[in-house]
């Protein structure tokens, strides 16, 4: 078939299906060097940036497991293994859980991406001299590349993700007496430590020339080198849908009829628009609250109120931010509480929240006692979980389980191999000789 009439077909289905995205093009991301985005790869596998030297991002953001863990909530210090088989070791168990599902990293390194977490703590805001606004506030650091250098390196502040627990490193020290930026702060201690291996000097200095000419190490370059590496390695715009957008090959079947549901009565692209189907804002879906929940060491609670603990704000109670859903069918599980196992489980629940929140039935087959006992139990407060549906912004959409499963074969055309596979690939070693997680 000649590619004008491949055009016609998708230009022909777009109107059925309502208003489509624009294709995705190379104007959406940065540019990056080889030399940084080598440079990124390594530090984003190398365990040096943990307090114990024994986890690296790719820990709980592994391309084995579509950029996440697999997990419904992940397993940083304290743990062992990869992906779902990644246990508690009960040699040193975690001191609390991680407590929101770990954010697969596709298309994060393109500019229409402001906001990062799920409460998005970390953001543009053109009034703060850093750029941004972060957890770190006035102390936040100038230097980050944007909000996607800077949400990298939050992670290794934390005790349970990266740090380590309270008195096992300098890094966890430092971290629990407040000493985050400066001589002697947990950023200024991991710089140290990669600055100090020659193999990495010499990546540095090829990927920054101001480094070359003999500025030291910063940790905003190691978080910039990371944010480089990302952008490139996990880029994904070669889709069915992608092809679709661009006229070269027309989705067929219920793939097509998801498409036209999607964009047209079942109103998911009132949320999941745009080329990367997000609005990036934040709403309140009902999603079950599973685990410890997001609280201050100080409190005693399992709710997540998500972004109104960022901006204080009752009306952002139990909101939280649109995923992309670029590569959605292998990212599971699903929700910021990773509350669903499949797919098909969150569209069930997506359609009519309110019922879906009540009816939840806790998942009972997760690793290591998640689910048993009051610190991982489900949300048993009814009080609370009368909240949570009563913040509920979504009303009911009538959808057969034929529609149901035809926008789950659409979302299924939103699969990028190329960015599953990732560009550049797990590297056979780290700079620091540290063991990697393959």
């Amino acid at each position: 078939m000649r590619l004008t009439s491949l055009v016609a077909i998708c230009a022909a289905t777009a109107a059925t299906a309502g208003e489509l995205p624009p294709p995705v093009s190379d104007a959406a991301f940065p540019e990056v060097s080889s030399a940084e985005a080598e440079l990124g790869r390594a530090l984003f596998y190398d365990p040096i940036l943990s307090g114990n030297r024994n986890i690296s991002c790719a820990t709980c953001h592994h391309p084995r497991f579509a950029t996440a863990d697999g997990l419904p909530l992940g397993i940083g210090e304290g743990g062992i293994g990869l992906g779902p088989e990644r246990h508690v070791d009960p040699e040193n168990p975690p001191e609390e859980r991680i407590p929101r599902n770990a954010p697969a990293l596709f298309n994060l390194g393109a500019a229409e991406f402001t906001r990062m977490f799920h409460d998005g703590r970390v953001e543009v805001d053109a009034t703060r001299p850093s750029g941004m606004r972060t957890p770190m506030e006035d102390e936040m650091l100038i230097g980050f590349s944007g909000v996607l250098s800077a949400q990298t390196m939050f992670p290794v502040l934390s005790q349970d993700e990266m740090a380590g627990h309270y008195s096992e490193n300098d890094v966890s020290q430092a971290v629990r007496m407040g000493r985050i930026t400066g001589e002697g702060g947990a950023w200024d201690l991991l710089s140290d430590r990669v600055a100090a291996i020659d193999a990495y000097g010499a990546m540095f200095r090829a990927a920054y020339p101001d480094i070359a000419a003999r500025r030291d190490i910063a940790f905003t370059d190691i978080s910039n080198a990371i944010a480089s590496f990302i952008a490139v390695e996990w880029r994904s715009d070669d889709s069915p849908f992608d092809a679709h957008l661009r006229g070269k090959a027309p989705l067929e079947g219920a793939a097509a009829r998801g498409m036209e549901l999607f964009y047209g009565p079942a109103g998911c692209a009132d949320c999941h628009s745009g080329p990367f189907q997000t609005d990036h804002g934040f709403h309140a879906l009902g999603v079950p609250q599973f685990g410890p929940g997001k609280a201050a060491r100080f409190e005693r609670h399992q709710k997540d109120i998500g972004r109104m603990r960022v901006t204080g704000d009752p009306a952002d109670a139990y909101r939280f931010r649109t995923p992309s859903l670029r590569n959605v069918a292998k990212t599971g599980p699903y929700g910021h509480s990773g509350a669903f196992p499949t797919l098909a489980g969150f569209l069930r629940h997506h359609i009519d929240p309110r019922a879906g929140e009540a009816a939840y039935e806790p998942l009972v087959d997760l690793p290591d006692g998640i689910g048993h006992g009051d610190a991982f139990a489900p949300l048993a407060n009814a009080e609370e979980r009368a909240a949570i549906r009563a913040a509920v912004e979504l009303a009911p959409i009538p959808l057969s389980d034929t529609e149901l499963a035809e926008i789950e074969a659409f979302l299924n055309s939103l699969t990028d191999p190329v960015a599953l596979r990732g560009r550049m690939g797990v590297p056979e070693s780290v700079p620091s000789g540290l063991p990697l997680d393959r």
